[in-house]
């Protein structure tokens, strides 16, 4: 009995021990995993952080030349601006790899087939997958192959028909003009009468603009006196057509392009002495024409156009004029305040989607990219990206009036 009790005791404890060495090899094992795992999780978000950053090139082709030269330098100041903030804070990630951002800028004399010439340069040699152009003739062209090439056309110009082209990778920027068509017309004709001269730009934005005019100018029993337009690319003298205009006796005249070459018209009209308003179209900028007559509003005395960048109060203007005041040593337009605010959508749509080369997808993306965008990047607010590829921007507009920009609303012409 002794025996077969010492036995069961002996067999006993060889099967503890052996409890306690597999107890053991566990413990070591788990030990073991957990090392190898947060060795492995270190080295990959070492990884990451070491990635060599890669370069995301945006492409632009504008005028940087010629009588437009002021707007296209402008636009391009908007984007360069943006670029140098997010390089200077590190560059952007995107699905865990980091980029630096660069502007790749060719000029187009505003002329549509160079445009579509540096485009395809832009996307093949530069390997761009969104290109700027601040011109309608420009997005024309563009949009004639960007669907097959693959490129994002971000299109600043306020012509309504580029985003009702069916085309899925047009991005407007600005509002569509013929938001601007009743509230124009119902303030000259109200201040100053019925007949008025169109002498618009040739190009083709400007074309547009009047041919969206003329109707509405009409369908308000105004009468039009004089209809014709000038070439900026080849017309520096304005005196010729200008009085020939101002025989027809207008009490309005619609003129309107780049501001600069705008700026003159005007003067040329007020040298000759007329005393009518003036339509300006949206691409003119008051605060750039006062600019090239000296820095007063006094020869724009009761024109009508769009409300100078300067004299908005979004949450991010102020910060964005003081930064382009600094680097630039004068005040921006609203094309410098438009392509900021652009750039910064489109770089978050990126990150957002989680790629650089789906363009769709990047697409896609810019309407919650444009409605999440910080206070301190609203040089606009922008309340998103439609459908069709417009962003939705508040309208804002302003006259002249005492030498002073007055701002209002369609509401308060009523």
């Amino acid at each position: 009995m002794k025996v077969l009790k010492r036995g069961l005791f002996i067999c006993l404890l060889v099967i503890l021990g052996v409890v306690l060495v597999a107890c053991s090899s566990d413990s070591n094992t788990a030990e073991e995993n957990t090392e190898s795992d947060t060795a492995t999780e270190t080295g990959t978000m070492e990884n990451a952080s070491t990635k060599e950053a890669q370069e995301l090139v945006i492409g632009f082709t504008g005028p940087l030349s010629g009588p437009a030269a002021l707007y296209g330098t402008e636009t391009l100041n908007g984007l360069t601006l943006a670029v140098d903030e997010i390089n200077e804070n590190g560059g952007i990630e995107i699905n865990g790899q980091p980029y630096t951002v660069k502007i790749a800028s060719l000029d187009d004399k505003y002329l549509p087939n160079e445009a579509a010439t540096n485009a395809k340069r832009l996307v093949q040699e530069e390997k761009a997958k969104v290109v700027y152009t601040p011109h309608s003739g420009g997005v024309y062209a563009l949009q004639v192959f960007n669907e097959q090439e693959d490129f994002i056309v971000m299109a600043y110009t306020s012509e309504p028909g580029i985003i009702e082209q069916g085309n899925a990778l047009t991005v407007r920027i600005p509002p569509g003009y013929d938001t601007y068509l009743e509230p124009f017309t119902k303030y000259e004709m109200d201040r100053f009468g019925k007949k008025i001269a169109f002498l618009p730009t040739a190009s083709q934005y400007g074309k547009d603009w009047a041919e969206a005019l003329r109707p509405v100018w009409e369908a308000n029993g105004g009468e039009i006196v004089f209809d014709e337009s000038i070439d900026f690319t080849k017309d520096t003298d304005f005196q010729t057509i200008m009085t020939n205009a101002l025989s027809k006796n207008p009490d309005v005249l619609f003129i309107g392009g780049a501001s600069e070459p705008t700026a003159l018209v005007l003067k040329q009209a007020r040298d000759l002495g007329f005393e009518g308003g003036f339509i300006i179209m949206d691409q003119a900028k008051f605060d750039q024409m006062a600019a090239v007559l000296g820095g007063s509003y006094e020869l724009l005395e009761g024109s009508v156009s769009t409300l100078p960048l300067v004299h908005a109060s979004y949450p991010g203007t102020e910060t964005f004029i003081d930064n382009y005041r600094t680097d630039y040593k004068k005040d921006p337009g609203a094309e410098a305040g438009f392509h900021y605010i652009s750039l910064n959508i489109l770089l978050d749509a990126m990150k957002i989607a989680g790629t650089v080369d789906d363009t769709k997808a990047i697409r896609v993306a810019m309407d919650e990219a444009a409605k999440n965008q910080p206070e301190e990047k609203q040089v606009y607010t922008i309340g998103g990206v439609n459908e069709k590829g417009g962003f939705h921007s508040i309208l804002r507009m302003s006259y002249i009036e005492n030498g002073e920009v007055v701002e209002f609303t369609k509401e308060d012409l009523k």
